[in-house]
Parts: structure tokens; sequence; C-alpha cells
């Protein structure tokens, strides 16, 4: 007779594996809504703090976000957040809006 798992051992195991699964995949889906929430809050500190650097530069407050990017004071990339709400400047400060 050969040695193996049986059909029942098997079911049992990927019910087992099944279930730890569904019990952490809620937890993983509401930790990156987190992440992706800190992201853009970190990146708004960053284009604030490059909107002060373009003002001591040129003596003057930029009014978009494009402004930066042509200056060389931020990416291309930066323009969005992780969530793919959009960085805008009014005021002088950085927010985000969808």
């Amino acid at each position: 007779m050969k040695k193996g798992f049986t059909i029942l051992e098997m079911i049992i195991v990927l019910t087992i594996i099944a279930l730890i699964f569904l019990l952490t995949l809620p937890n993983i889906q509401q930790k990156k809504k987190v992440i992706d929430n800190k992201g853009c809050e970190a990146l708004i500190e960053v284009v604030n703090a490059q909107i002060l650097l373009y003002e001591i530069d040129t003596l003057e407050t930029p009014t978009s976000v494009d402004q930066l990017i042509s200056g060389g004071y931020l990416k291309d990339t930066q323009k969005r957040c992780p969530d793919g709400e959009s960085i805008t400047i009014s005021g002088g400060e950085a927010h985000a809006s969808k």
C-alpha cells in the first residue's frame, strides 16, 4: 500500500487555509485604505514644503502644481495621491481633491 494523503485530509487542509484567507482579507483591505490616506497626507506636506521653497526662490506664490513641476520642485508623478486624488494649490497651500 502506498503512503500519501487521502482526499479527506486534503479537503480538510484546503478548508482551513481558505478560512484563514477569508478571515485576513478584510483586514488587508482596511490597511490599504489607511496606507493610501497616510500617503496622501504625506504628499500634501511635501508639496507644501516645495511651495515654500518656490516662494523663497521666486518671491511669488505658485498657483498650480504644474508650476512646481516645471520649476523642478516636484516630479510629474507627484500630481496625484496614491488613492487617486489630485493635488491642487489654493491660497498658497496644497489640498487633495477628487
